[in-house]
């Protein structure tokens, strides 16, 4: 059941879809936003035959199908059937990419071609797994430095082959008991169910269509076969947002959502975890991917700050970007901004953990540590950006990095003989309550401060 929008918001979000539907010339285009786990607003244009799409009309949805696959993958892992360092040819054996690992599969870079060899493979039928392995050979592999990103179709098609070698079934079969049934994404298939729309090209200089065709990819299907509506793929954002229903651990999601071969600095705009495709945009860090097949395309985005997602999906070829995405959650935070929840003191806090809070100094530098809402430690620089990382207790008066630089890394609390702490020692790397202080076993000694000579 949609939740009321401002009549305002609705018709800002309803122009943009609108602008892009007629200057798109799109056949139809359908799209919807998540908030707080709920879908929040539906809007379509267009037609399919003689009635507007609804939120129950499959789509092709290209290579969102992708996402499927990783989770399959991940869930083998978190099984133990595999690693993620382990090899390919661990797994499926007889390959030119037999040394790359699941994990360069996952994140595009293992070097390996972005199509598989022969015809246009969107647009032929398929063949076997064996078929596509035996075209993996030298000829495959590109000269790029293999750790640098290279998107390949021919990588999630081998990755299908392993899930379906491990659980002894096709990788559809493990996907709709492993994923779809547990989620009730029952409209998410590999072949088109009523109703679905048909996939059209649009001429570029006139308003005439030509239908596409939709064959079955074979051993490419997992690559890109997924037909899927709007309902299941808000679904889907909530699960990528770690409403897994225990289909995985939330905390593996957030794996998957951590970039892969990217920095995770202040410049990159766009790249992949393992089996996600990430994009930052107006200070969002969003999840998720963008899929076309011929007649099709396809994009869904989730912002997990925020708890809110969106799809959208039309059946063209080419004229809908990821753009409309990004500017309908744009228009969704610009006219129904979040409202923060009022602050109220907490009254769970561990007290002793105060003396723990305020300036500490890594060498010159000042940092800032607070005890956050949810009992855990925040540690970051009083001003400007640099390493900062929440820590959780471990128990036994040691702490944990969860993100940023320190994740995973040991926090031990230093103190003097009287219980007093004097010095956070943070993986080898000591914070002293002044610069440099005497009271702290400070690598290489302290001398002691003095005036230029």
């Amino acid at each position: 059941m949609l939740t009321s929008l401002l009549p305002t918001t609705e018709r800002a979000l309803l122009r943009r879809l609108a602008v892009e539907q007629r200057e798109g010339r799109v056949p139809s285009l359908i799209a919807g936003l998540v908030r707080d786990g709920r879908t929040i607003w539906v809007g379509t244009r267009g037609r399919i035959g003689d009635a507007a799409p609804t939120s129950d009309t499959q789509y092709r949805v290209g290579s969102i199908t992708k996402t499927f696959i990783a989770v399959l993958v991940m869930r083998l892992r978190d099984e133990g059937r595999l690693d993620l360092a382990d090899k390919l040819d661990d797994h499926v054996p007889g390959t030119s990419i037999g040394n790359r690992s699941i994990t360069e599969l996952l994140t595009h870079s293992s070097g390996l071609t972005a199509e598989p060899a022969g015809p246009w493979w969107e647009r032929t039928p398929g063949g076997s797994a064996e078929d596509l392995l035996s075209t993996i050979d030298d000829d495959a592999l590109r000269p790029a430095p293999r750790h640098t990103f290279h998107y390949s179709n021919v990588g999630f098609g081998v990755l299908g082959e392993l899930v379906a070698r491990s659980r002894g079934t096709s990788w559809a079969e493990a996907m709709r008991a492993e994923i779809l049934e547990p989620l009730g994404m029952n409209r998410t298939t590999l072949a088109p169910e009523a109703p679905h729309a048909e996939g059209w090209a649009v001429h570029p200089w006139a308003d005439v269509l030509m239908p596409e065709p939709a064959e079955d990819a074979g051993a490419m299907a997992p690559a890109g076969q997924l037909w899927s509506t709007v309902d299941d793929m808000a679904r889907w954002l909530r699960f990528v947002n770690g409403d897994t229903a225990e289909v995985l651990h939330p905390d593996t999601v957030a794996e998957m959502r951590a970039p892969g071969a990217v920095d995770d600095g202040n410049e990159w705009r766009g790249g992949f975890g393992l089996g996600l495709q990430l994009f930052r945009h107006g200070g969002r860090r969003l999840a998720g991917h963008t899929g076309s097949m011929p007649g099709f395309l396809a994009t869904m985005l989730m912002d997990p700050a925020d708890n809110t997602g969106v799809v959208f999906m039309a059946n063209t070829t080419a004229g809908v970007g990821s753009a409309l995405a990004l500017d309908l959650l744009d228009i969704l935070g610009h006219h129904e901004p979040r409202i923060p929840e009022p602050w109220e003191p907490r009254t769970d806090i561990d007290v002793d953990l105060l003396e723990l809070t305020g300036q500490w100094y890594w060498g010159p530098s000042p940092h800032v540590l607070r005890v956050l809402p949810d009992g855990l430690l925040d540690l970051a620089p009083w001003q400007g950006k640099g390493r900062a990382s929440r820590f959780r207790p471990n128990g036994d008066g040691t702490w944990t990095g969860l993100d940023g630089y320190y994740a995973g890394e040991p926090l031990r609390i230093g103190c003097d003989e009287n219980g007093t702490p004097t010095h956070l020692d943070l993986n080898t790397f000591i914070f002293t309550r002044t610069p440099y202080s005497h009271d702290a076993p400070v690598p290489g000694g302290v001398e002691g401060w003095r005036p230029a000579e």
